[in-house]
């Protein structure tokens, strides 16, 4: 406003076309700017030779004052390929998943692949329809953990050509490639961890048990009891949603009445946090062994002890895999199984309190 005139001030710009959506600027538009034809444009853009360096430099100039951007659709309609996969995850707020996600992204930026990520919020419908708005926009392949059981919704897309890897769990119904981690194994090491520190009362507290993690750290936790020949009571075990007042009651009712547990090995980072506040609240000390490794454990007091997954393994093992079935190399479906690790920190090591 010039507050001497009561008007409003107006600044001069140089022209450029209304960028709002369905409006941008268009190779025409260079074309028309730089006094060139359509065909020296495309060939500026897509880097081809035949362009003399004064009219690259003008064509180069028209594009950064237009603001263009090359419409790469319709290169896919040409290619076939988009140079672009898409990730489906559990929850991008999980922690766990940053990693993953970080390692699958460098890989696909080593292909010089562009990576679309979305979350299916642990919903089976959810992942399906994600999943095949992505196969709609043509992406070259994806790699799904999977909410669901029933993958055959992908058989097409896979018979068309989507390259597709499922981590962290296994496809349903489908012959597929997985990364995984030894999800049976990792719990059973660390439920004998704490046996052997003299615990025979171990609660479990873990996730959906229609969720294939959950199920297999519920049977490790089964077998390493079994192994010790330690009977396991039905209400130490608690597998549900992993929300904290779910979480808190089960391990409340765990840690109370005349024979409470004296150890609790919980199914995941989400559990472990609520786990590890509830016992911040007693005084009796409780032995605690946790899988995934959760921020700051080292820190607390005691510190956590976890067994802990390679996140960034599993991301970066199912995308390279991903980019093999790309580039044909890979035939037949693997189920890849990677270790586990128990780092021990305090928490795991406290003996049963008298």
């Amino acid at each position: 406003m010039d507050y001497r005139t009561g008007q409003p001030i107006v600044t001069q710009t140089a022209h450029r076309p209304d960028n709002r959506y369905g409006n941008r600027p268009t190779m025409k538009d260079v074309a028309a700017r730089a006094g060139v034809g359509l065909k020296t444009v495309s060939r500026v853009v897509n880097g081809e030779p035949g362009v003399t360096p004064d009219t690259e430099r003008r064509v180069r100039e028209a594009i950064d004052a237009l603001g263009f951007r090359r419409n790469d659709s319709a290169r896919v309609l040409r290619k076939g390929r988009t140079a672009s996969i898409g990730l489906i995850l559990e929850d991008l707020a999980d922690p766990f998943y940053g990693p993953l996600s970080r390692a699958v992204e460098e890989v696909a930026r080593a292909h010089g692949a562009l990576l679309i990520n979305g979350s299916s919020a642990e919903d089976p419908d959810r992942e399906q329809e994600l999943a095949l708005a992505l196969c709609a926009r043509r992406v070259d392949g994806l790699v799904v953990i999977p909410a669901g059981d029933d993958h055959r919704y992908l058989e097409p897309e896979i018979k068309a050509g989507v390259a597709t890897v499922f981590v962290d769990r296994p496809a349903g119904q489908i012959d597929a490639d997985v990364v995984l981690s030894d999800n049976f194994g990792g719990a059973r090491d660390g439920v004998a961890h704490l046996i052997a520190h003299g615990h025979r009362r171990i609660g479990f507290i873990g996730d959906m048990p229609r969720i294939h993690t959950a199920a297999e750290r519920l049977r490790g936790y089964r077998t390493a009891m079994e192994d010790a020949g330690v009977p396991v009571e039905e209400a130490w075990m608690s597998l549900g949603a992993t929300d904290p007042q779910r979480v808190r009651r089960a391990a409340e009712a765990m840690l109370s009445g005349p024979s409470p547990v004296t150890a609790i090995f919980t199914g995941n980072n989400r559990v472990t946090v609520t786990v590890v506040r509830v016992l911040a609240e007693r005084t009796r000390p409780v032995a605690l062994v946790g899988f995934d490794d959760i921020e700051l454990a080292d820190l607390l007091q005691p510190g956590v002890t976890v067994v802990a997954q390679d996140a960034a393994r599993l991301g970066r093992t199912a995308a390279e895999r991903l980019f093999r079935q790309l580039d044909g190399t890979l035939l037949l479906p693997e189920r890849i199984e990677l270790p586990t690790r128990l780092i021990t920190r305090g928490s795991g090591e406290l003996p049963p309190a008298g």
